[in-house]
């Protein structure tokens, strides 16, 4: 396939081609917690890490279905880029909430990336023509590829009050800086999920210009119309990891059935021969292929129909929630299941198994995957109307 014809290939098609390179590359990806060349070229060239950049700016503004696709795919051949392809994607829906001359100063590098922590109860200053920021964020994914870096801080006003948002609550806002400007502190060290760098990072006393902030909570503030934007930031992260737990057992699944076809525990029949093994992986086969089904057919219905400049309804936005959590679960539950039936075959490292499970329970304790997810969505279903709900 030349150049030209793989970038007008799908997302999914591109993911593929990456598939035997990322597999060669899974040992070193874990042990040095970053990207090797030429695999990390590879990847920015298949513009994977630009299907949420907005089309103004050059980049792919693909569907979610198209986005969580790729995403399933690059997991299931290793679940740490799986896991940094989304959150990369996700830091870019920054892109339209900023002014567009700051947003091309970005995103105009073809290799940019944008790496952040979750918000915490540090706040930003503001200051003439912008915020001063100072403290430690964690959990920033990506960080050491990134081109540049971000937090999300709620503001305090010269007066020493909180700013609001349209809710009467303090607002978060997000404010970018080059990846220079933080100091990163080396201390990932989990059980699973070991590639994505996911460490902690501290600023001090820098001095970001308004121009470089914007507010992710507020859809209808966006510069750029289009029904990808329709939809929350907090939304797609949810199918970001969702297409990830779904990837990882998805391959654990795989690698399970070609086990099961040649192991012979004790000098008994194979396991594929086992009612129980055979029936045990015929319903984990629907159950994954049922979770990923519903999830796409939302996703696509919802953007089928999604408006130009608005947010999505309230109630599509619970069901994107559900159909991604239910997802997630399912994930898990399948790579449980597996990783049971594999006995002594999985505790190994070098097994199909060993690190994918690591890596699935990694993502299992990620804030994405808690149950009270579905508590929110029944309040929803039950007439309640929590805003907002992203």
């Amino acid at each position: 396939m030349d150049g030209n014809s793989e970038l007008k290939s799908t997302p999914l098609v591109r993911a593929r081609a990456l598939g035997a390179a990322l597999e060669a590359a899974a040992d070193e990806i874990e042990r040095t917690q970053s990207l090797p060349e030429p695999l990390l070229t590879r990847l920015h060239e298949s513009r994977l890490l630009r299907l949420s950049i907005p089309k103004s700016l050059g980049g792919e503004e693909a569907a979610p279905a198209d986005y969580l696709l790729a995403v399933e795919e690059i997991a299931r051949h290793e679940g740490s880029v799986g896991w940094n392809l989304f959150v990369a994607n996700a830091a870019s829906l920054i892109a339209p909430y900023i002014p567009l001359d700051s947003a091309q100063a970005i995103f105009s590098d073809p290799r940019a990336l944008v790496a952040w922590g979750p918000p915490n109860a540090i706040k930003a200053k503001a200051v003439d023509g912008g915020y001063r920021v100072n403290g430690r964020w964690d959990f920033a994914s990506g960080c050491r590829l990134a081109t540049w870096m971000g937090v999300h801080c709620r503001i305090e006003e010269p007066d020493g009050s909180l700013r609001q948002d349209r809710y009467g609550r303090s607002m978060i806002r997000t404010l970018l800086f080059p990846a220079e400007q933080a100091t990163l502190l080396g201390n990932w060290n989990p059980l699973g999920l070991r590639g994505t760098a996911s460490e902690s990072y501290t600023v001090e006393d820098i001095f970001v210009p308004e121009a470089f902030t914007g507010l992710r909570e507020e859809p209808e503030t966006r510069r750029d119309p289009g029904p990808l934007y329709a939809f929350t930031m907090y939304g797609l992260y949810a199918c970001g990891v969702a297409g990830t737990a779904l990837g990882i057992a998805r391959a654990m699944l795989d690698s399970f059935v070609e086990l099961a076809g040649t192991k012979t525990p004790r000098g008994l029949s194979r396991l594929a021969d086992t009612p129980a093994i055979q029936s045990g992986t015929a319903r984990a086969e629907a159950k994954l292929g049922a979770a990923k089904a519903y999830l796409l057919d939302i996703l696509r219905e919802i953007y089928a129909r999604a408006p130009e400049s608005e947010p999505i309804a309230l109630e599509d936005r619970a069901r994107i929630r559900l159909a991604a959590t239910h997802a997630i679960h399912t994930g898990i539950e399948t790579a449980d299941w597996v990783y049971k039936q594999a006995g002594v075959s999985a505790i190994f490292p070098g097994t199909p198994f060993e690190r994918r499970f690591r890596d699935i329970h990694t993502l299992s304790q990620q804030v994405q995957a808690r149950d009270v997810h579905y508590e929110n969505v029944g309040k929803i279903i039950f007439g309640e109307r929590p805003e907002p709900f992203l």
